[in-house]
């Protein structure tokens, strides 16, 4: 099959494109490093002809700084995911795979022991700067415990990269009814591995402890470190990719979480990154940052029962080699 890649030179992509040549495919790479932008509609144009199905990665990534950032997302998340599907339209192409995230859900799953499934507010400032990082129960305060979250959770954004990724997904979904075409949305949870971009305002939390790290700082860990997270490693997300390309249904959008099964606090994340590079040991410093979730850990039936993903990396596998991987430039946007 020839599929078109976009953002095939960036550290997610990049895996994809490996795994998609592995597997047969014959792989056509857009992405800025090379001078091609998913906004640029007569770039894309020249690329599709011949093409059976795009594996969507182009994205500007992180949670954003502040407000100005919003343009800049707005941008490449939603006018360059437009630009595509509309030029994906004009060629007939009928197949899209799109890196979602599991940042559209907002606050995870969460259990009340007396209220049972739950969905908490947002965090107020006010509780999080005097260190009262748990969310509570909206209707009796009770502390709860967090679960598994599905695919039919409801969307709940809060910050400019959760907004601009959903707004991906509803534009899919308006091409998958508008031509017959299958999308399949991966909804992916926190991704680590080799060439993850170092540590900039936009990285990952993996890759600015592993800067850290690397520089001989502590790792400095927001809140209490007690966050729960599931840390899927680079190489199963391109397995998800490949599988993806066989998924789904002609004029509907199918959500998957892709995630290793494996929750982990960010406390013991920073632990074992330290641990493997032989220190220095992490700090805890609560701060905390408003766009920020407390926990959200998947659920990974689905993905298990339709697109037959398990992850194959298991955390500690994963963070022996992520202590030494070599890390790559930041993601332009």
């Amino acid at each position: 099959m020839k599929v078109l890649l976009t953002g095939s030179a960036g550290f997610i992509g990049s895996h994809v494109a490996e795994v998609l040549a592995e597997a047969g495919h014959e792989v056509v790479g857009l992405d800025l490093r090379s001078g091609a932008d998913v906004r640029d509609g007569a770039a894309v144009d020249r690329l599709l002809p011949g093409v059976a199905a795009v594996v969507h990665q182009a994205a500007k990534v992180g949670l954003g700084v502040d407000v100005a950032d919003l343009p800049a997302y707005a941008s490449v998340n939603v006018y360059g995911t437009a630009v595509l599907l509309a030029a994906m339209a004009r060629h007939g192409v009928g197949r899209l795979v799109l890196a979602s995230s599991m940042v559209v859900y907002g606050e995870g799953a969460y259990d009340c022991a007396e209220h049972g499934p739950v969905r908490p507010a947002a965090r107020a400032e006010e509780d999080l700067a005097r260190g009262r990082f748990e969310p509570r129960c909206p209707r009796c305060g009770a502390r709860l415990s967090p679960a598994p979250i599905g695919e039919d959770a409801p969307m709940d954004p809060r910050n400019a990269y959760a907004t601009t990724k959903l707004a991906q997904e509803h534009l899919a979904a308006n091409w998958a009814r508008e031509t017959g075409g299958v999308a399949v949305a991966l909804r992916y949870h926190n991704v680590y591995g080799p060439r993850m971009p170092r540590d900039t305002p936009y990285s990952g939390v993996a890759a600015v402890f592993r800067s850290a790290l690397e520089a001989g700082r502590p790792p400095r860990v927001f809140e209490d470190g007690g966050q729960r997270r599931d840390f899927v490693h680079v190489r199963d997300v391109a397995r998800a990719n490949l599988a993806a390309l066989v998924a789904g249904s002609p004029g509907m959008l199918a959500a998957y979480n892709v995630a290793s099964g494996e929750p982990h606090t960010v406390g013991e994340l920073a632990a074992a990154l330290a641990a493997e590079r032989g220190g220095p040991a992490p700090v805890t410093t609560r701060e905390y940052r408003l766009g920020d979730v407390r926990h959200i850990v998947a659920s990974s039936s689905r993905a298990r029962r339709e697109l037959g993903f398990i992850a194959a990396i298991g955390f500690a596998e994963g963070m022996r080699e992520f202590a030494w991987a070599p890390l790559g430039a930041p993601e332009p946007g």
